[in-house]
């Protein structure tokens, strides 16, 4: 098969009957334990039939707390090289404004987000990283900073807020592991920060969600 015809993202791979049919083993059994509810399964189970893609079959079982449904699709995921490229700017700053990254950027292995009176988003869903292990020092007064990242991407938080926060969403999803490391750093100051994995969508004329990158 020539190579042009192997998809970059293995996670864009077609999955196979057995794929779905081992999913659908798993909706079954959480609805059996009363995890999701009978509404709940149907919907899972027609998303289930209808996926094309590991990355419209990963998400459906992602909050059952079952790492293991697709331990091949798991790995494949893993393995994609998000490490490496030119690295882009080591400071995203906003003051009384806004500034959003975005898309297709190459993280440095420290990155300095700075909102003062103002916003700033990362995001790293379709990222790639110079570093194994990237550290993004974050100081935010008055202001926001949204952090998304992929679940491909393990996610440490340590920041401070005094009269402000930093909440920390990513736990409420299994992490892929095997991919970069991104330690968040900080201070919210009456201000502040949220990391989060990407927000799901509904497809069009589909009851199921899927990841938005």
């Amino acid at each position: 098969m020539s190579d042009e015809l192997v998809p970059n993202d293995p996670i864009q791979m077609r999955v196979s009957d057995a794929d779905r049919e081992r999913v659908a083993q798993v909706l079954h059994k959480a609805h059996g334990e009363g995890r999701i509810d009978l509404h709940e399964l149907d919907e899972r189970l027609g998303a289930t039939y209808s996926s094309k893609t590991y990355a419209d079959l990963v998400p459906i079982t992602a909050d059952l707390g079952v790492p293991s449904t697709l331990p091949a699709v798991r790995s494949q995921a893993a393995s994609v090289d998000r490490v490496g490229g030119v690295p882009g700017s080591s400071v995203s700053f906003a003051f009384w404004s806004g500034c959003d990254r975005k898309g297709h950027w190459v993280v440095p292995a420290t990155h300095s987000a700075i909102a003062i009176m103002g916003g700033v988003t990362l995001d790293l869903t379709q990222a790639r990283f110079a570093e194994a292990v990237t550290t993004i020092n974050v100081f935010a007064f008055w202001g926001g900073v949204d952090i998304i990242v992929p679940e491909d991407v393990t996610v440490e938080v340590g920041g401070i807020g005094f009269m402000g926060a930093f909440d920390n969403r990513t736990d409420v999803t299994p992490t892929v592991p095997g991919g970069p490391v991104v330690r968040i750093n900080g201070l919210a100051l009456m201000a502040g920060v949220e990391v989060k994995r990407p927000k799901r969508k509904k497809i069009k004329n589909k009851d199921h969600d899927q990841l938005e990158g």
